[in-house]
């Protein structure tokens, strides 16, 4: 249960104490549970949706609700890349530079505010379309891209936060991804079909991005990914029902 729990104490604001300080190996294993504790926070959402409330109003708590049950981790990085993405003028070290950086800029803000925006709009529209249960998804969708970035792409801060997780066996993340897509069948098939192929193409251009500027990924990098996967399924879910 270890890494499971050092994974809900990383991507969550749940009180979660660990027994004991966690092994370099337990730290890597609780990778493995990100796209799980995805679908614990979807679990969340997903009962939210019970809450009688106006639909605008309810899909505002919702958003606000995600962004607590995650304490803008995800958020922080998407502002920190987007920062050193446009300040870093196309230059490798001086946008590495920048993403260390504690302050948000200009860019991050907005980058925030986009985000939210769209994330809002798109659980607006799960609601108004009637499939609710979509938000299960979600964050286990944004979760998987951290899995299939590190499946592909070398990691270039050997002391981040992401460091235990540079030399994960490759063939057991493989087959870790491919059982959480199986829990897309819960989705109607087309749905389903569309979203597997569509994370694999947003990964797999930011994958192409991150290595063009800086040569790989970070932290700060993955957790951009992490939004923009989670407002990419959005968007496909309400253009599915649309």
């Amino acid at each position: 249960m270890m890494p499971l729990l050092i994974a809900v104490q990383f991507l969550t604001t749940l009180p979660i104490t660990l027994p004991v300080m966690p092994s370099h190996q337990q730290n890597a294993a609780s990778l493995l549970f990100y796209p799980l504790v995805g679908l614990l926070i979807g679990l969340v959402l997903f009962g939210m949706t019970w809450i009688s409330l106006p639909l605008m109003l309810l899909s505002a708590l919702i958003v606000a609700a995600w962004v607590y049950l995650t304490g803008g981790l995800h958020l922080d990085g998407l502002a920190d890349t987007a920062d050193a993405w446009v300040g870093g003028l196309g230059d490798r070290q001086r946008t590495l530079d920048i993403m260390k950086d504690v302050h948000t800029g200009a860019m991050g803000v907005v980058a925030i505010v986009s985000i939210v925006m769209l994330k809002w709009a798109g659980v607006y529209s799960l609601l108004s379309l009637n499939l609710p249960m979509g938000l299960m998804f979600v964050p286990m969708l944004g979760r998987l891209g951290i899995l299939m970035l590190l499946l592909t792409t070398p990691y270039i801060r050997p002391q981040g936060l992401g460091s235990p997780l540079i030399n994960h066996n490759k063939t057991i993340l493989m087959i870790v991804i491919m059982s959480y897509m199986i829990t897309l069948g819960l989705l109607p098939a087309g749905l389903a079909a569309g979203l597997v192929v569509g994370l694999i193409a947003i990964i797999g251009y930011l994958r192409h991005v991150f290595v063009r500027r800086i040569g790989g990924v970070t932290g700060d990098t993955l957790g951009a990914g992490v939004e923009i996967a989670e407002v990419f399924a959005l968007i496909m879910m309400a253009w599915y029902l649309s």
